[in-house]
């Protein structure tokens, strides 16, 4: 059996223009929204303070600009591909298409974890937020249904229990996984118009907030460490970049919409690279104005960003702050686990995962049945796992993503130069390499939890291959 079998381009862009069992609904402008809709989220609203209060200090802003740097140049290599191959499978059918199905099987396994940790994650992000706002309102939800499973809760007395399970987290993924069923189209409108009020809220913070930074916060900009690897110092710095690049897996999660949009060949492009180049940037202000106003040390909040509002401008701003950030994390979940359920949907129809995964809904026109189970899922972790937990694991999955993206497009451009690429990633033989080592860099810091669950991931990953997906793949029933 041959393990390395590849798909032919010319077989995948045929594909991609004959197969309608997607609505084709999504424009240049949609695009853009849904990255940046997917991308300024936890990382902004939440991680900005747990790694500069625990790894890198004032210094997160380098952090940032690291993550940026290293996705630019992956950003480049997926819109080559997205626009040569416009597909739903996102890094999952770039591979395939290059390096042969095994390893489309193991970018398809890490898709599905990065997607559904991602998803989890922002799940928990966006509890924290409205137990906090609520709290605020003169409503305390019950502490023991706040947060993960054994986490050390306070209660109204003082005393410190331990909590069962995080409910908000499970209540606004069941939302999600509705509307994402009910269709595409209405998802979009609601991502369009979330994003709009998250942007109006950051640009509010910015503007309203710089004027309290004391720049006496920001020294020293790189704290000596601590002694213990990636606890401040220059470790801490490389360290707090791979936990913040979880931020910018946005644009990756466009390229699973390639076959609901109207002209992906122009539109991935422009849809990849600018909600990249858009969210680095507030990113970066974001953590150079919250680190301005509030010592570093201080920031390791649930919701260090309306933290750093009611030290700058008062009470309301934090309130105001703390909206936009619930409906901007509920846009992030919507639109990962859009991009899980793509990935599902096409692995499906290779016949590497079974046939219901792909089930179409007769009237929605979406993948209904995967739709639900993903919901459950991830709603059953995200009341039971922590915030950085959850992170860590979603960065190193999309770092090796990022890492294949990479090599796959050079792979391609080696052995089949011939076809016509309406997007060109620049200076191929510079970008490609660099992209592929940086998030290898960004990868090496990372908690070595984070490590050992990827490992038993792939593990499981490959019993599921071997025994059933290398049998049942479309490819291995046309071949003699």
């Amino acid at each position: 059996m041959n393990f390395l079998r590849r798909k032919s381009v010319a077989d995948l862009q045929a594909e991609a223009t004959t197969d309608n069992s997607l609505k084709r609904v999504l424009g240049p402008w949609h695009l853009i929204l849904l990255g940046v809709g997917c991308t300024i989220g936890t990382g902004i609203f939440v991680l900005t303070g747990t790694v500069a209060a625990r790894n890198a200090g004032p210094a997160v802003i380098l952090s940032f600009v690291l993550a940026g740097i290293a996705s630019i140049f992956a950003a480049f290599c997926y819109s080559e591909f997205a626009s040569l191959v416009p597909m739903s499978g996102s890094a999952y059918t770039y591979s395939y298409a290059t390096l042969g199905e095994l390893f489309a099987w193991i970018i398809g396994w890490d898709l599905i974890l990065e997607y559904a940790v991602g998803a989890i994650t922002v799940a928990i992000g966006w509890s924290g937020y409205v137990t906090s706002l609520c709290h605020d309102w003169g409503i305390d939800i019950p502490p023991r249904l706040t947060a993960a499973y054994g986490t050390l809760v306070t209660l109204a007395d003082g005393t410190q229990v331990h909590a069962l399970f995080n409910l908000p987290a499970i209540l606004i993924v069941a939302a999600v996984t509705i509307l994402l069923v009910i269709g595409i189209r209405e998802s979009a409108w609601y991502n369009n118009l979330i994003v709009i009020v998250k942007l109006i809220v950051i640009m509010a913070f910015l503007a309203l907030a710089v004027h309290a930074v004391n720049p006496a916060n920001w020294h020293p900009f790189i704290p000596a460490n601590t002694g213990e690897f990636g606890h401040f110092g220059w470790s801490g710095l490389m360290a707090g970049a791979g936990t913040v690049f979880f931020a910018y897996i946005g644009f990756d999660a466009v390229s699973t919409a390639a076959q609901e949009t109207k002209n992906p060949q122009r539109d991935m492009p422009l849809g990849i690279i600018g909600s990249l180049v858009i969210c680095t940037v507030l990113y970066i202000a974001v953590a150079a104005v919250a680190t301005g106003v509030v010592p570093y040390a201080q920031l390791d909040n649930p919701a260090p960003i309306a933290l750093a509002a009611d030290r700058a401008v008062g009470g309301w701003m934090s309130v105001f702050i703390k909206i936009g950030a619930i409906a901007g994390l509920s846009s992030v979940i919507m639109v990962l686990m859009l991009g899980q359920t793509r990935i599902f949907w096409v692995m499906s129809r290779d016949g590497l995962l079974p046939k219901f995964v792909s089930e179409v809904h007769p009237r929605f026109k979406t993948p209904w049945i995967i739709t639900i189970i993903t919901g459950v899922v991830v709603a059953l972790f995200s009341a039971l796992l922590t915030v950085r937990e959850a992170g860590n694991l979603c960065s190193i999955g999309t770092l090796l993503a990022f890492v294949i993206v990479c090599i796959s497009v050079l792979v391609l451009r080696v052995r089949e130069p011939h076809h016509k690429r309406t997007f060109r990633t620049p200076a191929i033989w510079f970008v490609a390499p660099v992209g592929a080592l940086s998030a290898i860099a960004l990868m090496i810091p990372l908690p070595n939890a984070a490590w050992s669950r990827l490992i038993i991931w792939f593990a499981v990953g490959m019993v599921v291959y071997f025994t059933y997906s290398a049998r049942f793949s479309r490819l291995n029933e046309k071949s003699p």
